[in-house]
C-alpha cells in the first residue's frame, strides 16, 4: 500500500513563519506584511487580496532575493530527510499552498513530489484571482491527487498547523497538528510542538500503520 503525505507549508514547514513574511524580511517589507496577515487572519481582506497587496511590494524583487530569503528561512528540522524517505518508501510527497508559486515551487529542489500553489508571476502586480488558492482548494487538490494516485483518503496523511487546514483536516481521517492551533489541534488525531518535522512524520506514519493492523486483524 502506499501512502500520499500532504503538507501545509507556512506554519507547518516554516516554523512560525510564513514565505510572504521571509521575502518581507529581506526586501524591507516586514511591517506592510504582518498588517496584511493579521488582516487576512481577521477576515478583513481574503486571499485574492493578500496577493494583491503583497504583489505590489514584490515588483522589484529578483530570482536572487527570493532564493537568499528562502535558504535562510526557518525550516522545520529533517525537512529534506522526510521528503527523502517518503520517496525512498515508494510514496508520495505533495505540498499545497496558498503562498506564492515562485516560493514554493523551490521545494522540489529539495525532495516534494510536488507542489501546489496560488500562481503568480515575480516582478508582476497583476493576480489571477482564479489561481489564487484557499482553504477549499486544499480538499479539491488533495481529492484530485488521491483520484490520480489510485489512493483512498484512507492512504492519506495531512500536516497542517492553521485555519487554511481546517477543511481538509475535517474530511480526512488521518492528519498531524504540527505546531498547531487550537482549532486544528482539536481535529487533528496526532499532535506534535517543537522543530523537527521527522517527528510528526513519524507520528503520521504511526496513524497508518495502526489502521493497516486494525484493518490485519479484521
Amino acid at each position: 500500500m502506499s501512502i500520499l503525505h500532504l503538507f501545509d507549508m507556512d506554519g507547518t514547514l516554516l516554523r512560525d513563519s510564513t514565505a510572504s513574511l521571509e521575502l518581507a524580511r529581506r526586501l524591507g517589507h516586514l511591517e506592510k506584511v504582518r498588517q496584511y496577515e493579521r488582516a487576512s487572519a481577521e477576515g478583513e481582506i481574503d486571499s485574492r487580496r493578500f496577493h494583491e497587496l503583497c504583489q505590489t511590494l514584490w515588483v522589484d524583487a529578483t530570482e536572487a532575493d527570493v532564493e537568499a530569503a528562502f535558504a535562510v528561512a526557518p525550516w522545520m528540522l529533517g525537512l529534506r530527510e522526510v521528503l527523502a524517505d517518503i520517496a525512498a518508501r515508494g510514496e508520495f510527497s505533495a505540498v499545497i499552498s496558498l503562498s506564492p508559486s515562485f516560493w514554493v515551487e523551490r521545494l522540489l529542489a529539495w525532495g516534494a513530489g510536488s507542489v501546489h500553489a496560488t500562481e503568480v508571476v515575480l516582478g508582476s502586480v497583476e493576480v489571477d484571482h482564479a489561481k489564487v488558492l484557499t482553504a477549499r482548494s486544499k480538499v479539491v487538490i488533495a481529492d484530485r491527487l488521491c483520484k490520480e494516485l489510485a489512493l483512498s483518503e484512507e492512504e492519506c496523511v495531512a500536516y497542517g498547523d492553521s485555519r487554511s487546514d481546517v477543511e481538509l483536516f475535517s474530511v480526512l481521517p488521518f492528519t498531524v497538528a504540527v505546531n498547531g492551533d487550537p482549532a486544528i489541534e482539536r481535529l487533528a488525531k496526532a499532535s506534535y510542538q517543537g522543530l523537527d518535522l521527522r517527528v510528526a512524520y513519524a507520528l503520521g506514519r504511526g496513524l497508518i500503520s495502526q489502521r493497516e493492523r486494525t484493518v490485519a486483524h479484521g
